[in-house]
């Protein structure tokens, strides 16, 4: 690890120990302060000698954690490797998921774990200038089909089980895409955590950087979104296309759109997760638990509805009992926009399909069907449905291939050809 991760690392270490220290001592506090009232005023004398004593304790044990995290994070600092958590694919995992859990906790206090927004190579970033795009992608064609991942994941998320379905561990959608129609693969990674409205910001930006420094004139992007990667590409878009200001360039290239399992109206676990939190703050014995719940990322918060803009969270209590904001962002016009669904139920028009979907997102979500006039207007011929598949399969799988590269052939304008053979 370099110094500034093993620093990152600290103190996210210091804040959770901390914090869990104050949420098990504001535990104990609500219960006695309950078996306290029940007692009344004889009782008020034992209360001060025991709020004291306990105050003392817990800060003593926050203080020796704290301090004992830093000797810890010096230590291992002054004998960091050097390396980059990126070199291998676990180092790359625990980042996907710090990012996703934690992401606007790392973004201020551990700036080293960031892992920003950024086209990656071999788990490298790629600097957005023609040269070192070049150098990363030397067979670059003027078609690019842009990758992004899902909550905590990396770009590694694409290999799932390329070695059960392909035979080769290094198969994915992108490379059977080069082979098959001559697009270019760039995988995105991004920090999962923050607000999606604040990804697709970032999103716009990056291809708009992107297009003007590709080695080759870029004529077509297909943008290709697992799960909350999805709703980042639609923000990406929306926020690029404001009616405020005239659209960005690269806007005019997305023809076509991909989601795959795409959360459009909200993930149902973190409704759950929400509703949980809001009922365990109304007692002072479970408060600090719901205190707990609250520590999620923002990111992770933006899924209770799907949000897509700013204007849906800012200056609001994310975690207060009130319904929350979806502002209804319309499917940009000028691409074609798909949707793969999977279900775990074999047979993905069942009701089992609707009670479970993919486990992570119901079929109404990914579909954007709110059951009124509000809903997004995907074709029938626009939407599969894959039965007996989980949520992250969808990442990986000769089936959901084969609708894209069906949908990316068959276009408006005529089939598209075959790339060439070399």
């Amino acid at each position: 690890m370099r110094t500034d991760e093993v620093q990152g690392t600290t103190e996210l270490a210091r804040l959770t120990l901390r914090g869990t220290t104050r949420r098990v001592r504001e535990v104990h506090q609500g219960i006695a302060d309950r078996v306290f009232g029940v007692v009344g005023p004889v009782g008020r004398p034992v209360q001060l000698w025991h709020d004291a004593v306990a105050g003392l304790s817990y800060a003593g044990v926050g203080l020796a954690l704290g301090l004992g995290a830093r000797a810890v994070g010096r230590a291992a600092a002054e004998r960091a490797s050097g390396r980059d958590l990126d070199e291998e694919r676990r180092g790359r995992a625990v980042l996907g998921f710090l990012n996703g859990a934690h992401g606007d906790l790392v973004e201020r206090a551990a700036p080293g774990l960031d892992v920003g927004t950024t086209v990656r190579v071999a788990g490298r970033a790629v600097p957005l200038d023609t040269d070192s795009l070049r150098t990363a992608f030397p067979g670059a064609t003027g078609r690019i089909a842009v990758f992004l991942h899902g909550l905590t994941e990396t770009e590694d998320c694409w290999t799932y089980g390329a070695e059960k379905h392909f035979g080769r561990p290094d198969v994915t959608y992108g490379s059977l895409l080069h082979a098959d129609l001559g697009l270019t693969p760039v995988y995105v990674r991004y920090n999962t955590g923050r607000h999606i409205s604040d990804n697709g910001r970032a999103l716009a930006e990056l291809l708009a950087e992107l297009v003007a420094a590709w080695p080759e004139e870029v004529q077509d992007l297909v943008l290709i979104g697992h799960s909350m990667g999805g709703l980042v590409a639609r923000s990406a878009l929306h926020q690029a296309c404001d009616g405020t200001a005239e659209a960005q360039p690269w806007t005019r290239l997305v023809r076509d759109t991909v989601t795959l399992g795409a959360p459009h109206l909200g993930a149902p676990l973190e409704r759950g997760v929400h509703t949980l939190a809001v009922q365990l703050a109304r007692l002072p014995e479970t408060r600090p638990l719901a205190r707990v719940l609250s520590l999620r990322s923002v990111g992770i918060k933006d899924l209770r509805h799907g949000t897509l803009v700013e204007d849906d969270w800012a200056g609001r209590d994310l975690d207060g009992p009130d319904p929350g904001l979806r502002t209804l962002v319309p499917l940009e016009d000028g691409a074609r926009h798909f949707v793969v669904l999977a279900t775990l139920s074999p047979n993905p028009s069942g009701r089992l399909a609707d009670l479970f979907g993919d486990l992570m997102v119901s079929p109404r979500s990914a579909l954007g069907d709110t059951g009124d006039d509000d809903r997004l207007p995907f074709p029938a011929d626009h939407v599969e449905r894959v039965g007996g598949l989980h949520h992250f399969g969808l990442t990986n799988h000769p089936r959901v291939y084969a609708h894209i590269r069906r949908w990316l052939t068959d276009r408006p304008e005529g089939p598209q050809p075959a790339a060439p053979q070399c």
